[in-house]
């Protein structure tokens, strides 16, 4: 008896070699991307802490006489802190320069009012027309509350309290902030606006509801 002749495997089909290598290739590329996309433990961490701080952020924004009277409250420990400490000047300083900043930008439009395309800035006519700030309300409040925060964490630290004489930053002080609201106020006069939202009417009684069957 002769020995079987050996059976022949058929070649794959080339449609399918190019399938397996794409499907090869694809999971490998999405294997690298998912451990590209991966994020510390720390940093999640720290996203985390961020999203919550931001979430109760948010809830004050309607507590405008709160927020502020807060950071009063906050400028006062800072500067009964400098005044029983006598030092720290240049913090002090630094501070009051960011401020002043802030300041400008919330009592500056958001768009000049140059451009031709610049929206109409509110006036006395009595006409309501809102007022865009460069810097809105709120972020005035949280920058300086931030500002305020870091100085007073500085005063901690000896290393910040440089020697000089305050008098002549308190007087380049003065000098900068008269300066300063002095072309703020041509500016306004010079464009005709005020930095306020003003003239709009409320309906406050038509939407009371009256106890008693609205008698």
């Amino acid at each position: 008896l002769g020995h079987p002749a050996p059976r022949r495997v058929p070649p794959p089909a080339a449609g399918a070699s190019v399938r397996g290598q794409c499907s090869h290739v694809s999971s490998r590329e999405l294997a690298m991307e998912g451990t590209g996309d991966e994020v510390p433990p720390a940093v999640a961490k720290i996203q985390e802490m961020q999203r919550i701080a931001q979430r109760y952020l948010d809830k004050t924004i309607l507590w405008v006489k709160v927020r502020w009277g807060s950071l009063a409250f906050l400028l006062f420990l800072y500067a009964l802190r400098v005044y029983l400490k006598q030092g720290f000047y240049v913090v002090t300083y630094g501070l009051g320069i960011y401020i002043l900043n802030l300041l400008i930008n919330f009592l500056s439009p958001a768009v000049d009012p140059d451009a031709e395309d610049g929206p109409v800035l509110p006036t006395r006519d009595g006409e309501f027309r809102p007022f865009t700030r460069k810097l809105p309300e709120f972020k005035f409040w949280v920058s300086a509350c931030r500002a305020t925060l870091t100085a007073s964490f500085m005063t901690l630290f000896d290393v910040f309290d440089l020697p000089v004489f305050w008098p002549i930053l308190l007087a380049y002080f003065i000098l900068l902030l008269v300066l300063t609201m002095k072309d703020r106020v041509k500016h306004m006069i010079k464009h005709k606006y005020i930095p306020f939202s003003i003239g709009k009417q409320t309906y406050g009684e038509l939407t009371k509801v009256k106890a008693g069957g609205g008698k």
